[in-house]
């Protein structure tokens, strides 16, 4: 029998706004009992540490929170790595590539040393290839290699419809598959409102399938909009890596878009690709594979050869 008392411990690797708003997350929410905080600048990590220490007084449940280094990975049940360059204004996800797959073998490398073997998060971009990386550096298991993939996208389009529809975002049921980027796609054919399909309330209201593409392009865009008028993104991912991790530890069996390592499920296999999968305590349990139409399949493959050349071309050389 599983021992129920078992401490909840996560490895944070990378201290910037996205780690620290999945942090500060954690310190809202509660749910685990230990989180450590890794970063290149130790400082940093130890002011951090210090500053969330001094908000749980008025926190809903204790947990334990410090700076630490890499030997803390050996018992954590979680790593995430949020560790990154930061993307600037007119630069694209796929910008990063080079930089950040330096920055994750480095990390993941460490990670592994120190005897993880645990389940793997990554929320650096671009983040299917750095899944990628992660997964192929640290040799664990491809389910216990999760990136946040079109975690946040997905959440981007459930708001945008909801305020569409004048529906709660709990009753929306709507994917964005493939990169977390520029050849993502929405999967209209599987979207719901409650159990009605969207495409029929669109009819219904006179929405035209331009209109839904607009939104669309809105989620698709959101990212770049918001680096442009703040510099940078991370509350939205910070709540999205908190459902994750959550999902993970109370072994939800939820559907969550992330970015998993392909099999030749949509027809292409090697690398990762925002999709929906069944998460456990164990990862990614399974991947739930769509009937797309031939424009979604032919979409899908476009993302995954887009992702494919970039690996060949950038990533496998530094690996």
């Amino acid at each position: 029998m599983e021992n129920c008392t078992k401490r909840k411990k996560i490895v944070l690797v990378g201290t910037g706004f996205v780690g620290m708003s999945f942090a500060y997350s954690l310190l809202v929410s509660g749910g685990i009992d230990e989180l450590v905080l890794i970063d290149a600048n130790e400082e940093k990590a130890i002011g951090e540490a210090m500053d969330l220490q001094h908000g749980l007084p008025y926190a809903k449940h204790k947990m334990q929170i410090k700076a630490g280094n890499y030997a803390e990975c050996k018992d954590a049940d979680i790593v995430v790595i949020t560790a990154g360059a930061t993307q600037k204004p007119g630069e694209t996800r796929i910008d990063l590539t080079l930089t950040d797959t330096k920055i994750v073998k480095s990390v993941v490398t460490s990670v592994m040393k120190n005897g993880f073997d645990g389940i793997l998060v990554v929320a650096c971009n671009p983040v299917d290839i750095m899944t990628y990386v992660a997964q192929k550096i640290s040799g664990l298991p491809a389910n216990r290699v999760i990136g946040s993939g079109t975690l946040l996208d997905t959440a981007r389009l459930r708001f945008m419809l909801s305020e569409k529809l004048h529906i709660s975002t709990n009753n929306v049921h709507a994917y964005i598959m493939g990169e977390h980027g520029d050849t993502s796609f929405v999967p209209w054919s599987h979207s719901y409102i409650g159990s009605k399909k969207l495409l029929d309330i669109a009819q219904e209201k006179n929405i035209s399938i331009d209109e839904l593409n607009q939104i669309y392009t809105h989620v698709q865009q959101a990212g770049y909009e918001i680096v442009n008028r703040k510099k940078s993104t991370y509350y939205g991912i910070g709540l999205s890596l908190n459902r994750l991790i959550h999902a993970i530890f109370n072994d939800e069996e939820v559907i969550l878009t992330v970015s998993c390592l392909q099999n030749n499920e949509y027809g292409y296999s090697g690398i990762y690709n925002g999709v929906p999968a069944v998460i456990t305590k164990n990862g990614i349990q399974e991947m739930l594979v769509l009937d797309l139409t031939d424009e979604e399949k032919t979409k899908f493959i476009d993302s995954c050869k887009t992702l494919q050349k970039i690996i060949d071309e950038v990533v496998e050389p530094v690996l």
